[in-house]
């Protein structure tokens, strides 16, 4: 047994990804030569996965039958460690399942307003439609930009929303006048978690997303020909191309009114989001490395070929409504290393380190006391462990890092070795 070695991820076609060579997906299952992936320069690359979540395992590369990751690691529970296993006991951690699931996100269309369920809700929707919500997890997750990222992220600040309520009237058209009224009365309020603000918040997003076709559709017809003769207004500047963007992708969806409900947010390479439980989100284009406690439930509402529920999404939010910065996710560094980058999210499945390693120059990651999945997003080099064992890695490269193990991060060739790592730990 060996406590780093490589495994192979999973693709994902979804029709929201970006083309053939186009998607960081496809550029790092091509660069890795991952087995069974063919390119196809004209299909959508949207997804690559790396863990052990049942509906697309990870599989070990040098294993003669491609072993599941989850049936070795339940095999070695050292690699997982014995804190790890009694953090997530009941959580499947002594079956070989990790607490988080690692990803590559290459967006060219938006994708869904959604949120994620908590705990208590996931698992009522897993008894109630297993179908659709696959299992019991919850899922908060974080967005680290790979290339230049947008995304709807959160409430906007009440003010802002009652701007446009007052000066977009195809958005005010969607809100009956009484709850329309409600909300510009406390949306001057200092004080965004009372319980009377969030009950108008949550009137108002609802009465948009459960607004019928016959209602918003001419509106929303109305809104984009005004924005494309040139009529936006002052106060409406800075959602004009994200309205005319989205109705291009999904015409007549109610879903583009969402722009006037939350957060439009840029984020350079480096830079990164979380979101918790109930956040509404929709991500709208660039590449990302992603992380999530190990679950595929989405809840959609708008922005989507897939299902949609609206009910439980607008049952299940927070409606903390804020400046994007909340979401911000605020990088420090990483004990003594001199070349990577931690990103701690408030919440124990997962964190996320981020090495940028000069050629020529050695990164040390002390041990960590439970297990890891890094992939490769740029150079080459080698990792170095226990009694000077070697793996050589290169871009698209996934592998995999056992509890309580030292590694070195070496860089080789002319460009840096760049490496994003996820990880758990049992304290």
């Amino acid at each position: 047994m060996t406590a780093v070695f490589k495994i192979i991820p999973t693709t994902q076609k979804y029709d929201w990804g970006k083309i053939g060579l186009s998607s960081k997906v496809a550029q790092y299952a091509s660069a890795a030569n991952l087995p069974g992936f063919t390119l196809d320069e004209n299909a959508p690359y949207a997804e690559l996965w790396m863990g052990t979540h049942h509906t697309s395992p990870s599989r070990l590369l040098d294993s003669p039958s491609q072993e599941k990751l989850s049936e070795y690691l339940a095999a070695h529970p050292e690699l997982i460690g014995p804190s790890v296993t009694e953090r997530f006991k009941g959580e499947g951690a002594a079956e070989g399942n990790l607490p988080f699931l690692l990803k590559i996100l290459a967006i060219e269309k938006a994708l869904s307003i959604q949120t994620h369920p908590d705990k208590e809700t996931a698992r009522k929707l897993h008894a109630e439609r297993p179908d659709v919500y696959k299992d019991a997890n919850h899922k908060p997750e974080m967005a680290l930009a790979l290339t230049p990222f947008q995304a709807l992220c959160g409430f906007l600040p009440l003010p802002r929303i009652a701007d446009y309520l007052v000066d977009t009237p195809e958005f005010a058209a969607l809100v009956p006048q009484a709850i329309r009224e409600q909300f510009l009365q406390v949306a001057s309020t200092e004080d965004s978690a009372d319980l009377k603000v969030k009950q108008a918040l949550k009137d108002v997003f609802s009465a948009v997303m459960t607004a019928d076709a016959s209602l918003f559709q001419p509106e929303l017809e109305k809104l984009v020909a005004r924005y494309k003769s040139g009529g936006a207004k002052p106060s409406e500047k800075d959602v004009r191309d994200l309205v005319l963007r989205l109705d291009s992708q999904f015409p007549g969806d109610i879903g583009v009114f969402c722009a006037f409900l939350l957060n439009h947010l840029s984020l350079h390479p480096g830079e990164a989001i979380f979101l918790a439980a109930g956040e509404p989100h929709a991500y709208v284009s660039g590449d990302i490395v992603e992380c999530m406690a190990t679950s595929d439930n989405v809840i959609r509402a708008g922005l989507t070929p897939k299902l949609r529920d609206v009910p439980n999404l607008v049952a299940g939010l927070t409606y903390n409504a804020a400046h994007a910065s909340k979401h911000l996710v605020e990088p420090r560094s990483f004990q003594a290393s001199t070349h990577s980058t931690l990103y701690d999210p408030p919440i124990p499945e997962f964190s996320v380190l981020r090495a940028v390693v000069p050629s020529g120059e050695t990164e040390t990651h002390p041990p960590i006391d439970g297990p890891s999945i890094a992939i490769v997003t740029g150079g080459k080099g080698t990792v170095v462990w226990g009694s000077r064992e070697q793996l050589n890695v290169s871009e698209g490269d996934v592998f995999f890092v056992g509890a309580g193990h030292e590694i070195e991060l070496v860089a080789a060739g002319g460009d840096a070795l760049v490496v994003h790592r996820a990880f758990v730990e049992g304290k």
